[in-house]
């Protein structure tokens, strides 16, 4: 699976941004997906996450009412909706895909995503 993630940008504070990701491979619908963000000199952390139906998601604390995640099976495609974006944003982000979810679930940790894309930089200013 090839994750190719795009949308990033410079973007003021209170703005808003989506991202998406599409994705490669005949069994993406059976996929549970996920973003991930990285801020210079943190760790990577996780975003939001989405069940191979659509019918879960989680988020972060840190965006919970902000950010909305989505997917388009018959286009194979992830979005990440950006809203209310604060500097604290600013960081690469990075779709993932988790092959084998369990009935459903959406894991949190990076340890549950099998296939990572490249990134795409998303900058706040404030």
């Amino acid at each position: 699976v090839q994750l190719q993630a795009s949308g990033g940008g410079l973007v003021q504070a209170g703005g808003s941004l989506r991202l998406s990701c599409a994705a490669s491979g005949r069994t993406f619908r059976s996929y549970a997906l996920g973003w991930f963000r990285q801020a210079p000199g943190k760790e990577r952390e996780f975003v939001a996450g989405i069940s191979w139906s659509g019918g879960t998601t989680k988020y972060a604390d840190s965006v919970k009412g902000r950010f909305t995640i989505s997917r388009d099976n018959a286009k194979n495609t992830v979005y990440l909706q950006m809203n209310s974006l604060k500097s604290e944003d600013t960081a690469v982000y990075y779709c993932t895909a988790d092959p084998s979810p369990l009935r459903g679930a959406v894991g949190v940790g990076p340890g549950f995503y099998d296939y990572w894309g490249q990134g795409t930089l998303v900058t706040v200013s404030s």
